[in-house]
């Protein structure tokens, strides 16, 4: 995980604010929004737990999303998640 104080040029279709939910309640969060998306399609994640990156990571890798970028944007807390075929 690499932070940068730059969100990536990459143009969400959603973007969800988990705050700072964690663990459990963050993932909960963030697959509820995520089904409301399309295959393809991506998403904003702003979380700010301190471990949002390794759950967040863990988690697009056992639903087959791709984690686009992470920690990146204003206090590392921003995510984009591209929304995969088998979700």
């Amino acid at each position: 995980m690499k932070a940068t104080i730059d969100l990536p040029d990459i143009i969400p279709d959603a973007v969800f604010d988990l705050g700072e939910l964690g663990c459990g309640d963050l993932i909960i969060a963030l697959l509820k929004s995520m089904r409301t998306l399309e295959s393809g399609q991506i998403a904003r994640v702003r979380a700010l737990d301190a471990g949002a990156p390794v759950d967040i990571a863990a988690w697009c890798n056992m639903k087959g999303n791709e984690l686009l970028a992470d920690c990146c944007g204003e206090e590392n807390a921003y995510f984009f998640i591209k929304k995969g075929d088998n979700f």
